[in-house]
């Protein structure tokens, strides 16, 4: 890390940053083509978290032929490429490159080819953009000085990929950063940026609760304990944390996204497994809601007479992304004189969850994360209109969830360029 870090700049120096941008921008058309046959091919041959092995190989290949120093294998299955430029601040670019156990439903010419595997959540996109970033910042290198630090991270979508490169020795083997930058791509249309000050996203809790029963043929329910009936009154008691437990002024998001009890329909299984998903801004709201989980399982279990306590284990977890407000405010003054200040919005807090703010949280540096939209402006446009957005535009996770290629490109390119050279010195 330098000795000290830019401080936020004037609304002349957006625009010194944005005409420097437009000039490392030209060689986008050259590129364009190639950047969108990799996303197709990223996009048919998507793999799960920690298990990214093709995708490093091609990102690392391509990085290398841009002139970076590349290392593969950082916290298992992770990419870093390093280009050193001279003196200056060393700029942390990150995307992350695992898909999700989704069965693909877009009908697309190039849909998975893994079974029960998508790239459901838009991270092919995600190290597309990056790459054609890195491409555009090395060929401009006259332009700047400092260090590109590209982190190209496994593993986001069970939240152990960031925290695994940390735990290899990211910063030790490869410097720290000024700044950590990134983005992810959303359901809203393409050409648009979203970024907001602050708390971001969501702090993500993800359980997994065990009610034991007891088991008998399902002629004879009265020799039973039933867990599915104890699984389905707590779900439905569940909804009620949110709705009477929470202060309408605060956010909390409880989902149970799996539940699964017996084998036939005439056997009253033994026990019943369910997986919640906890999202929360604020620690005392986090503490609230952990703790009426609890007591709503528990009760559940003994109201059913159940002679086992439940068991309840932690899957997984995501802190709250905290954006840093001077470095949104200098990173998309500059992306805004790029693509048009009113293509840049703010979307307010969304209750997804990301790790990428470990890196800046590990080095104690800002971090501005970034929405970009994917969805096609038309059909969004008459979605919108028609008030029916829920219902015709796919979010992320979906098995319907993919991208348009254009403009979502080139907007994600867009940004991560110009907002590396807000931060990278000028020459």
């Amino acid at each position: 890390m330098s000795d000290s870090s830019p401080s936020t700049p004037s609304i002349s120096s957006a625009k010194a940053v944005a005409d420097t941008a437009r000039v490392a921008l030209r060689g986008l058309d050259a590129i364009r083509d190639d950047l969108a046959a990799l996303y197709r091919d990223l996009h048919a041959h998507p793999e799960l978290s920690f298990a990214e092995h093709r995708t490093a190989a091609e990102v690392a290949r391509r990085a290398r032929e841009f002139g970076y120093e590349v290392t593969t294998g950082v916290g298992r299955t992770g990419v870093v490429a390093v280009l050193a430029n001279g003196p200056g601040p060393t700029v942390l670019l990150r995307a992350d490159f695992d898909a999700l156990p989704v069965a693909e439903r877009t009908g697309l010419g190039y849909a998975s080819t893994a079974e029960g595997v998508m790239h459901a959540c838009g991270h092919d996109m995600h190290a597309s953009c990056l790459l054609g970033a890195l491409g555009l910042l090395a060929d401009a290198r006259s332009l700047w000085s400092g260090t590109v630090l590209a982190v190209f991270q496994p593993a986001e979508e069970v939240g152990q990929g960031a925290r695994a490169m940390l735990d290899d020795g990211l910063y030790e083997r490869f410097g720290t950063p000024d700044v950590v930058l990134g983005q992810h791509v959303g359901p809203f249309p393409a050409g648009l940026i979203g970024a907001h000050a602050g708390p971001a996203f969501a702090a993500t809790d993800a359980l997994k609760v065990v009610m034991y029963g007891k088991g008998a043929h399902g002629s004879r329910p009265e020799a039973s304990v039933d867990p599915v009936v104890m699984a389905a009154s707590t779900v439905m008691r569940l909804q009620t944390i949110v709705s009477r437990e929470i202060p309408g002024g605060e956010t909390a998001v409880v989902t149970v996204g799996s539940l699964n009890a017996g084998t036939k329909d005439n056997i009253i299984p033994d026990e019943a497994e369910l997986k919640l998903n906890i999202r929360t801004y604020k620690e005392e709201v986090r503490a609230r809601v952990l703790a009426a989980v609890e007591r709503i399982v528990r009760g559940e279990a003994a109201v059913a007479g159940a002679e086992r306590e439940p068991d309840i284990t932690g899957i997984d977890s995501f802190p709250v992304l905290v954006n840093d407000a001077d470095a949104v405010a200098r990173t998309m003054a500059a992306v805004g004189a790029v693509i048009g200040d009113g293509q840049v919005l703010d979307p307010g807090p969304v209750t997804g969850s990301e790790d990428v703010g470990l890196f800046a949280t590990e080095a104690q540096v800002p971090l501005c994360y970034w929405l970009f939209g994917g969805a096609d402006p038309e059909v969004y446009g008459a979605a919108f209109a028609a008030g029916t957005v829920d219902q015709d535009i796919p979010s992320n996770h979906s098995p319907f969830f993919a991208p348009v290629v254009e403009p979502t490109l080139t907007t994600g390119v867009t940004a991560l360029t110009t907002a590396a050279l807000a931060w990278l010195d000028a020459r």
